[in-house]
């Protein structure tokens, strides 16, 4: 009877192990969310719409914000970012001046877009949709976008970038951009692919630096001990006068250069634009 008491005993004890190590096996590995600052250098905001019965194109390169990214569960990741109006470029500076007039963004009243996020459903590992509302011209209505993470990985300064891919369409229209609409030489439907750059930030908020971490952890401080100078023996002997002094000539003045010119800083796009649209209105 022992014996059987014991197998029981083995049985329900193998069990438990059974089902605990099955617990933390299946359990989700916990991964911190990564901070990911918007490149404006490297970001774009691009768009094509119809003209007539062609193409036309353009970006805005002025891109500011973030991307929470978890790896673990990318439906808790979060995209905000807000567009300067003003960094509109179609490469052709009137096209651009009458874009940014009251007929179609109204610039001056509107200067920028925002994105926010509400939702992400991922379908792969890399790509889903994303849900925010879009602020524009005035009006906040809610945008599904198609995203790809492009990839993950260090650069050649010693920090950490992600590459990221989104497309959507709207109607300039449901903004209440509504010059010649619904039919007319410029279409209403705006396809738009944002191509966004973004570099991980630290837990200070400041770019990760990889080496930096590296070169801080592998520094050693030490702190020499304080040493006693050897006592300087005195000797006693018969005081020598001072030599008289010689007269010490007096440096020549030395002429002062004249400060250089200031530097003559060159007009941006952004700033001609400005320009313009202050041309048209005053």
């Amino acid at each position: 009877m022992n014996n059987t008491i014991c197998t029981n005993r083995t049985r329900i004890s193998l069990f438990s192990l059974s089902v605990a190590l099955g617990l933390t096996l299946s359990a989700p590995v916990h991964a911190e969310v990564e901070t990911f600052s918007i490149d404006s250098a490297h970001s774009f905001a691009n768009w094509e719409l119809r003209h007539v019965v062609a193409r036309t194109s353009g970006t805005f390169h002025d891109i500011k914000g973030t991307v929470a990214l978890d790896l673990s569960n990318l439906a808790q990741s979060s995209v905000n970012a807000v567009i300067s109006v003003y960094s509109l470029n179609s490469s052709h500076l009137r096209r651009d001046v009458h874009t940014l007039t009251d007929e179609f963004l109204d610039a001056r009243n509107y200067p920028e877009m925002k994105f926010v996020s509400s939702s992400v459903k991922p379908v792969t590992s890399d790509k889903g949709m994303l849900t925010g509302q879009l602020s524009l011209h005035g009006v906040t209505k809610p945008v599904t976008m198609e995203y790809h993470i492009l990839g993950i990985g260090s650069d050649p300064w010693g920090g950490m970038r992600a590459g990221f891919k989104a497309t959507t369409r709207i109607n300039r229209s449901d903004f209440g951009i509504t010059k010649y609409t619904p039919t007319g030489p410029v279409g209403n439907e705006i396809d738009i692919t944002l191509l966004i750059e973004g570099i991980k930030q630290g837990p200070d908020g400041k770019p990760f630096n990889a080496k930096a971490a590296v070169e801080e952890k592998a520094k050693v401080i030490s702190y020499p001990m304080p040493t006693q100078a050897p006592p300087v023996p005195v000797s006693v002997s018969t005081p020598v006068p001072a030599p008289t002094p010689a007269a010490v000539p007096v440096p020549a003045a030395v002429p002062v250069p004249a400060p250089a010119p200031a530097p003559v800083l060159k007009e941006s796009a952004e700033d001609k634009l400005k320009k313009k649209l202050r041309g048209l209105f005053n």
